[in-house]
């Protein structure tokens, strides 16, 4: 199962932060309208689900269906990702998502079937979890690059 989805991370790891770093200070900054986050807060956003995603990939391993939820939006707005300099944002980033490929690598494949509660109406396997992540972190990638 984790071999696309390692290397499809292997892979963003790699080549997005020379992207990120080649966006004007601007355009990453500006925000497209009211409401509407700018690329460096997709970015930010990217990074909360890190946290989070990173919280349930650990604690999915020893705990019984822990419940491990979030509000993005709040998150975004209580990060001040606008406030922090890009550079920290991006770098953050990476070193984030090599740390949770380290992480995915690692996970016994017997503990792949654990569940996790994420505050919808089912539960999720670390194996969906870890695909979904990659999935949703590509799908706003994109709103921010092309790759």
């Amino acid at each position: 199962m984790r071999a696309d989805v390692i290397e499809r991370l292997e892979y963003l790891c790699r080549i997005i932060p020379g992207l990120l770093y080649g966006i004007d200070e601007n355009s990453f900054c500006k925000k497209p309208g009211p409401g509407k986050w700018s690329k460096k807060e997709i970015i930010g956003h990217l990074l909360d689900s890190a946290t989070n995603n990173h919280q349930r990939f650990v604690r999915g391993q020893f705990e019984q269906e822990p419940k491990i939820t979030y509000d993005q939006d709040k998150w975004n707005e209580n990060n001040y990702y606008l406030k922090i300099g890009s550079a920290q944002v991006i770098s953050f980033w990476e070193i984030y998502n090599r740390h949770l490929l380290d992480v995915i690598k690692n996970i016994p494949e017997t503990k792949l079937q654990n569940e996790v509660n994420t505050g919808g109406e089912t539960t999720h396997t670390l194996e969906f979890l870890i695909r979904d992540y990659v999935e949703h972190m590509e799908h706003h990638l994109k709103q921010v690059v092309a790759y």
